[in-house]
């Protein structure tokens, strides 16, 4: 786990001693992702220079170090990630003659290159990554990107020079280009709570996307392929879904999920896994207890406030599974002092406030470990989210109930407001209690008038009507707008885990886990994400995922051969804090700074009179605007990070 960094003079202008300043700075700029060693390669005659930040893992001796070139002196890499695989590929290669000075995954790739290609190699890897390779005797550069979105990449060309990294600062370190925002990214933004791939927040800076392979030859035109799409693997499965019993589903099931599990644990260096209690992050642990000789090391946090703390949870998973357990019970304190920093780690605006316990817990696990195992990829593959199974309840009513109708009954369901339904809430059992009952209740209302697709984008949004939000901002149109997405996959269940695979897991979800965990030097894995298991479940028919009144069933059945069924029967909860309460409390004189009217007026980016009236609202405590607030808070702390 590393960064990379490069840049690219097409023209061949750029002296050494300028490409050494510049590609010195870019990989200064990011020594929290690679404390342990950096280097750098530079060929003046070609105009590149191609610099590296090492968190050693695997090989920490120098046979590992990056950047590092083919025996044959052909490619020269540097690569984030880690590969699964790189043992059965490395006696493939040592078949056909080639020789390793050491035992490194880095070197499995360049010389899989030599032997198979760029594209061919990257086929054949297991693993996530970011990898830049130079082709010296083409004088080609390839940018490549796993499968599934798990290390970032962002790139962008001006004029003749090319750039890219693991972050954003990467970029804005090296200079050479005007970082002007992108208003469709703000507007994007303001929709998801995150910048949708393939934009960033920066004119002119793109995302490579998951499963792609971008080539820019010596004549400067820029080929973008893909290698592997989520999406026709998805329709791909469906089509060869086949009728699994129970016993031979999860006996699958449970054999490929331990040997992705047991894949992912191999590393020169302390090594653990989160948990927190939940279905996804126990089976994780669970499969791991099951390798030979392993010493399991868990690790969770917990909150003092009812609803938001699963600490407890956690631990008497960890008990059972006999677990060196860590736990830490974070006050409001440590996670409020974050706050105004959030804006140095994610590079462009990120408003997921999970990102705040992801911070404190990954800080908290690199004081003893390097590496982390995580659950995250559970809930798109088998179907964890509340919205999968209430879509089809929804769909079978709606189907019978006439538009007016449902217009009456969002109009009621609007009737009380949200923080009315949460004391609603508090009248039921826990155990059978929705938490954030209020919002949940509010979004429902707002998708009965809505068709499929429209269903869908309400499900997901945060602004509705962003455009309206942006001064001179236009929504960028992606996946979640594409009407074909009705055509290829007319199950709604299907439509909205492919689309969330697509857009949510990369932008949110795996972004969140990449900028927290290397900002403490913490290298995360997620072996629920292996591309095996993600083609794996979308053969299982849905009845395999959902049943009895919920989701994951098979993965369930899996972990319920290693975990007693009492311990994790529980409604799902959110990774997240009471944000809601804390900017009327704590964090209000903050908020109020940033959500000032004049300020955002003179700004110019947005609005400022719905961002006045929701605050206005929220502050009188009859409703939760938590979540749209957030969204404009932190683009603003953004802003004043990045752009002041």
């Amino acid at each position: 786990m590393c960064g990379i960094a490069g840049l690219l003079d097409l023209g061949r202008a750029t002296g050494e001693d300028a490409l050494t300043a510049r590609i010195t700075a870019m990989t200064d700029s990011m020594v929290h992702r690679g404390p342990d060693a950096g280097d750098r390669w530079i060929d003046t005659s070609a105009g590149i220079a191609l610099g590296h930040r090492r968190l050693s893992i695997i090989d920490l001796s120098p046979a590992g170090a990056q950047p590092m070139a083919s025996a044959d002196g052909r490619f020269v890499i540097v690569y984030n990630g880690e590969g699964y695989n790189a043992d059965e590929l490395r006696a493939e290669l040592a078949m056909l003659g080639h020789r390793f000075r050491g035992h490194s995954d880095t070197e499995v790739l360049v010389e899989g290159f030599s032997a198979w290609g760029v594209e061919a190699t990257i086929r054949r890897f297991n693993g996530m990554f970011a990898i830049a390779v130079w082709d010296r005797a083409e004088r080609r550069l390839s940018l490549a990107r796993d499968r599934l979105g798990i290390k970032p990449l962002f790139w962008g060309r001006f004029g003749q020079t090319v750039l890219w990294g693991s972050e954003l600062k990467v970029l804005r370190a090296c200079g050479g280009w005007q970082a002007e925002i992108n208003r469709d990214a703000v507007a994007g933004f303001l929709r998801h709570s995150y910048v949708p791939a393939p934009l960033s927040i920066y004119q002119g800076v793109a995302k490579l996307e998951p499963g792609h392979i971008l080539t820019i030859g010596p004549d400067g035109v820029i080929d973008d392929r893909v290698y592997w799409d989520a999406r026709l693997a998805a329709r791909d499965g469906i089509a060869t879904r086949r009728d699994w019993s129970d016993a031979e589903a999860t006996d699958q099931l449970e054999a490929l999920l331990t040997d992705a599990v047991h894949r992912q644990m191999v590393a020169d260096v302390p090594l653990g896994a989160f948990l927190s209690g939940g279905i996804d992050s126990s089976t994780v642990v669970a499969l791991m207890r099951t390798k030979p000789g392993a010493r399991v090391r868990t690790f969770s946090i917990g909150f003092p406030v009812e609803g938001y703390d699963e600490s407890q949870h956690a631990a008497a998973v960890a008990r059972h599974l006999g677990t060196e357990h860590t736990e830490l019970i974070v006050e409001p304190s440590h996670a409020l002092d974050l706050v105004p920093h959030l804006a140095d780690w994610y590079d462009e605006p990120f408003a997921d406030s999970s990102q705040i316990p992801t911070l404190l817990l990954a800080k908290m696990t690199r004081q003893h470990v390097a590496v982390a195992l995580s659950g995250d990829g559970g809930d798109e593959l088998f179907a964890g989210y509340n919205r999968y199974f209430w879509s089809g309840r929804l769909q079978s009513i709606l189907g019978k109930m006439p538009p007016a109708t449902r217009r009456g009954v969002a109009n009621a369901l609007r009737m009380a407001s949200p923080s009315a339904w949460d004391k609603l809430a508090g009248l039921i059992p826990a155990r059978l209690r929705l938490p954030q009952l209020g919002d949940k209740v509010h979004k429902l209302a707002g998708v009965l008038e809505l068709d499929e697709m429209g269903r869908y984008r309400r499900l997901v949004s945060h602004w509705e009507n962003p455009d309206q939000m942006v001064v001179g901002g236009h929504e960028p149109h992606g996946a979640i707008w594409d009407a074909l997405m009705l055509t290829d996959f007319p199950n709604g269940m299907d439509r909205m885990q492919v689309l969330d695979a697509l857009t949510y897991l990369p932008d949110d979800i795996l972004t969140k886990v990449d900028r927290a965990t290397m900002a403490v030097s913490l290298e995360a894995r997620v072996p629920l994400l292996d591309h095996r298991l993600y083609e794996f479940a979308w053969s299982l028919p849905q009845s395999l995922k959902l049943r009895d009144g919920g989701g994951k069933w098979l993965l369930k059945q899996v972990l319920y051969r290693h975990v007693p069924r009492a311990l994790l029967e529980r409604p799902k909860m959110g990774f997240g804090l009471p944000i809601g309460p804390w900017l009327r409390g704590p964090l209000r004189d903050w908020a109020e700074s940033l959500l000032d009217e004049t300020r955002l007026r003179d700004a110019g980016l947005i609005d400022p009179a719905p961002v006045r009236r929701l605050w206005a609202e929220h502050l009188s405590g009859r409703w939760n605007r938590q979540h749209l607030l957030w969204d404009v808070l932190m683009l603003e702390e953004w802003r004043s990070r990045w752009m002041a």
